[in-house]
């Protein structure tokens, strides 16, 4: 559904700013003033944006043409359970570039698989990470927007996470598994109303040690937490063009290149992270989704091309954004940034061309 002008101007601030003084003021969780890093440059500008009515508990977002989409979940369950005020569905909500709010759509289910798929000009969902999950496609112009799909072939006992579109194929994450003996990652491919699932490798996949003691020999995987994944850009300084899944419990992020001869890769990190975005030289502007403070922020500033930002969720205390170094796996807070609690992240970059422009 969309909202009326009226109801937009009474629930949204679009626009409004937050100075680096007033992100500074807010003390970073103990957990990450121990890293703190007093290099980190300073400068940042960042632009909060509300939700919209009463939807709630921002995470995943993406981008298609001149827009953003935000998944709020609404406090739906991992299993689709109905939220304390009876609530049973998330609400993708449009933002143009500059903030201001567009449309907004009802699914069914706790949204929490995001992406675009621009060749289609379609988005791209996941619904109840824990089980009786399910995948949708939401395509903005249409009359019908939003298509429903039933799983055929998930093996893995849970439900689906996080979704990619990698070397062509869409592929997501295999969440709460009931062993480690099933797929982390499916390819998905969508024929009538039916998401037929191939597994793409397993979570006791064999992979070779990235950093540590080990690094160099190879291990066997016991994945049980795989969450978000996204596809390393070639302006990374290693891993360029994996595609990489985040084992969240496991502090492990998987990469896996685009080639079967060559073997998977693990870095392993010393505190849990969700989301892990790329900047590169057109893409610096960070959009964060803060399900603490419910709102979507847009960050400019000291980003370098090459950089990895990863959304940090410690075992005790509030979640922060830290620069993620690929060589070992350490993770540096970035201070001025720490009024933030960030859920879903992504880098983006100047308008795209108007032909795939689809406000409507």
């Amino acid at each position: 559904m969309s909202h009326t002008p009226k109801e937009l101007k009474a629930a949204v601030a679009v626009g409004a700013a937050i100075t680096v003084a007033a992100l500074a003021a807010t003390a970073m969780p103990a957990s990450a003033a121990v890293h703190a890093d007093p290099k980190t440059p300073a400068g940042y500008t960042v632009k909060a944006f509300a939700a919209v009515g009463t939807e709630s508990k921002p995470d995943d977002v993406t981008r298609l043409g001149n827009s953003i989409y935000v998944t709020f979940q609404n406090g739906v369950g991992p299993l689709g359970e109905p939220a304390s005020d009876g609530t049973t569905s998330s609400t993708i909500q449009q933002y143009r570039l500059d903030g201001t709010p567009g449309k907004s759509w009802q699914v069914q289910g706790k949204v929490d698989g995001l992406s675009a798929e621009p060749s289609k000009h379609r988005l791209l969902l996941t619904t109840n990470e824990d089980g009786n999950s399910g995948f949708s496609t939401l395509t903005p112009g249409d009359k019908q927007p939003l298509k429903s799909y039933t799983y055929k072939g998930l093996t893995h006992g849970g439900g689906t996470d996080a979704i990619s579109v990698f070397d062509g194929k869409i592929l997501i994450s295999a969440s709460a598994p009931t062993d480690t003996t099933g797929p982390a990652v499916y390819a998905v491919h969508l024929a009538g109303s039916t998401a037929d699932l191939t597994p793409v490798f397993s979570d006791n996949a064999s992979a070779i040690a990235a950093n540590g003691a080990n690094a160099g020999q190879s291990l066997t995987l016991a994945l049980t937490d795989p969450d978000s994944n996204t596809v390393v850009p070639a302006a990374a300084p290693r891993f360029k063009g994996d595609f990489m899944l985040d084992g969240q419990g496991d502090m492990q992020l998987v990469f896996a290149p685009d080639h079967a001869n060559k073997p998977l890769q693990v870095l392993t990190v010393n505190t849990p992270v969700d989301d892990t975005v790329f900047a590169t030289s057109q893409k610096r502007t960070l959009w964060v989704s803060d399900p603490t403070a419910n709102m979507l922020y847009s960050v400019t500033g000291a980003f370098r091309a090459g950089q990895a930002l990863s959304a940090v969720t410690p075992d005790v205390g509030r979640s922060y954004l830290a620069t993620l170094n690929l060589k070992d796996g350490s993770l540096t807070p970035i201070t001025q940034l720490a009024a933030i609690s960030p859920k879903g992240l992504l880098f983006t970059g100047p308008s795209q061309d108007s032909r795939h422009h689809i406000d409507q």
